[in-house]
């Protein structure tokens, strides 16, 4: 790790243009948080002296998220990275969380302060631009228990709590649950119709999941853990086997109410153990479905915390990278901004606009609707 010494930016003085950069500059790292379905539901005002983080509630999924719980941790960790880019400029900062009853939506305020920045936040600045959820297969590698324990300090300096889930019973447990979920919510023909909004988008859109970041379907998966089935047109780019089991490492993320208060500190723990593993070259992904549906969600928290209430279980291993998922625009996002929007990074595509998987799957197969908003093969 970086001594905390190397963190500080040269001297110079802090005149309002100064603070306006940093501003800035959290406002970019924001934009880089992951976010439920990557529907990126935030908005972000900036002022003179702050940063203000709003909930943009027209991108809610309604079916999948109906109370709004998974759209305040995704502002959560787009909270944390404004956070890490502020103690990466060399300043501290002030955080006013849900400050307002009067304004719901407006779920936080940042403030570059005088002081010492915080340093395990400043070392964490690199890492913002290389984080990806990845969906790939993972070697068979442990997660080492070293690195179990420095995550475990991330999520407690953020007021969560992260346990590895390891006994036999309870993997056994958490696959029957997640398999569960899964078929609940493709029962859902409303959950599978949300799903095929936010999946296989236009380059124009700029947000959801594109093929480039999921596994191809075949038709042939049968993992005990199963991912969520984002390949909705047949042409996921990752290969098809993830082989996403219990044999891999898993952690599970809980707080201690289940409030908006604790969504939105759950968001901020999640992405600061995400931004340390990417920091420690470790890779990750999310399994949501178990927390989404309330009787497994239930039954999860019955069994594996009884004390608390789980937010996320996460997978953790080692994996080729994956590409970011496309982001919306600055400026239709950030307001009161003086810079403009980056250039686009471009991208090897096919009809969609983005990387595509084979048109003909094994032995010429091609891919159908499965009925549940995913694909098979014929």
């Amino acid at each position: 790790m970086p001594s905390p010494h190397t963190l500080q930016p040269p001297a110079r003085s802090r005149t309002p243009e100064r603070l306006t950069e940093v501003l800035e500059d959290a406002a970019d790292a924001a934009l880089l948080a992951p976010s439920v379905h990557n529907t990126q539901p935030w908005r972000i005002v900036l002022h003179p002296d702050r940063l203000d983080l709003e909930a943009d509630r027209s991108r809610q999924l309604t079916v999948l998220d109906p109370a709004g719980r998974e759209l305040v941790q995704s502002v959560g960790a787009a909270l944390l990275n404004a956070r890490v880019a502020v103690a990466a400029a060399g300043r501290a900062v002030a955080v006013e969380r849900l400050p307002s009853p009067d304004e719901p939506d407006l779920l936080a305020v940042v403030r570059p302060v005088d002081g010492d920045p915080d340093a395990a936040l400043a070392e964490l600045g690199p890492a913002v631009a290389k984080r990806r959820t990845n969906r790939r297969r993972f070697a068979d590698a442990p997660v080492p228990d070293d690195v179990l324990s420095a995550l475990a300090r991330d999520a407690a300096a953020e007021g969560a709590g992260l346990v590895p889930v390891a006994r036999a019973d309870s993997l056994e447990l958490l696959a029957r649950l997640t398999q569960q979920a899964d078929r609940e919510q493709n029962a859902d023909a409303a959950y599978r119709a949300e799903l095929r909004r936010w999946t296989h988008r236009r380059p124009a859109d700029r947000d959801g999941i594109p093929d480039s970041a999921v596994p191809h379907v075949d038709g042939r998966q049968s993992d005990a853990l199963p991912l969520r089935d984002f390949d909705t047109a047949g042409s996921g780019a990752l290969p098809a086997d993830t082989h996403s089991g219990t044999e891999q490492t898993l952690v599970l993320l809980t707080t201690r109410g289940d409030e908006p208060m604790d969504w939105l500190r759950s968001g901020e723990a999640l992405e600061r153990v995400l931004l340390r593993l990417t920091a420690l070259r470790w890779v990750a992904s999310p399994l949501t479905q178990i927390v989404e549906v309330p009787q497994t969600r239930a039954q999860l928290r019955s069994a594996l915390a009884p004390h608390a209430h789980p937010q996320f279980v996460v997978r953790i291993g080692r994996a080729a990278s994956t590409e970011r998922t496309p982001r919306r625009a600055r400026s239709a996002v950030v307001e009161n901004s003086s810079r403009p929007d980056p250039p686009e990074t471009p991208r090897r595509s096919g009809a969609s606009g983005w990387p595509v998987g084979p048109a003909v799957g094994p032995s010429g197969r091609r891919p159908v609707p499965d009925g549940r908003g995913g694909t098979t093969w014929i």
